[in-house]
């Protein structure tokens, strides 16, 4: 009966899954120069807390970061571990859910794997839409791509776990101990957080 709904494209008002962790590849261009990344995400919509470890590649070189946000205490983490350094920088604190946008449109499904079989695929939805406040029952988002007239980017997830696997993933690393909160303009959010990670893997290869 939902998945009937969903084809007429009416969003049913829930919200994704509330712990989860999963791995995914990001591979961009920008004219001949290829990037891969790759990442741990651990997410907890609970505690309002998200663990990203983020391992860059450009040819034969490695940047290896990782960011801990905590919404609830207006901070998050910035670790690089091949310097051993670790910044504690103010983090907004709105928090935004993982989710499908309440205005999305479907654009089709499809099955990652074989319908030929019970449990050999998985069906998934493909939504085009802006970031709001709905989102389908226990979606699992597994593919993204964004394209422009410079850019490529093509993201897909895979191993989801639900649940967290280590409540450690949470807890600053030891380096971080005497870490002192700095001072910025204005905080970051999770889209600017996440932004300044990817800027700082590039500037590292």
């Amino acid at each position: 009966h939902k998945i009937k709904h969903v084809m007429r494209g009416i969003i049913l008002s829930c919200v994704t899954q509330r712990r989860f962790v999963n791995k995914l590849v990001i591979i961009a261009s920008k004219g001949a120069v290829l990037k891969t990344c790759k990442r741990t995400i651990s997410y907890d919509a609970y505690g309002q807390r998200m663990r990203v470890r983020n391992v860059g590649i450009v040819g034969n070189q490695t940047s290896t970061l990782d960011q801990l946000m905590l919404f609830s205490q207006k901070v998050y983490y910035e670790i690089d571990w091949s310097k051993l350094s670790c910044k504690k920088l103010p983090l907004d604190a709105s928090f935004i859910p993982m989710q499908v946008p309440s205005d999305a449109t479907l654009v089709g499904q499809a099955i990652v794997g074989s319908s030929s079989a019970w449990g050999m695929g998985i069906l998934t939805n493909t939504w085009s839409g802006k970031l709001s406040e709905n989102t389908y029952s226990f979606c699992v988002e597994i593919l993204t791509s964004q394209t422009s007239y410079r850019l490529f980017s093509y993201c897909s997830t895979f191993n989801w776990v639900l649940g967290i696997s280590n409540p450690m993933d949470f807890f600053p690393p030891i380096i971080c101990t005497s870490s002192k909160l700095e001072e910025t303009e204005t905080p970051h959010n999770v889209f600017t957080a996440l932004q300044s990670l990817a800027m700082k893997t590039k500037r590292d290869l």
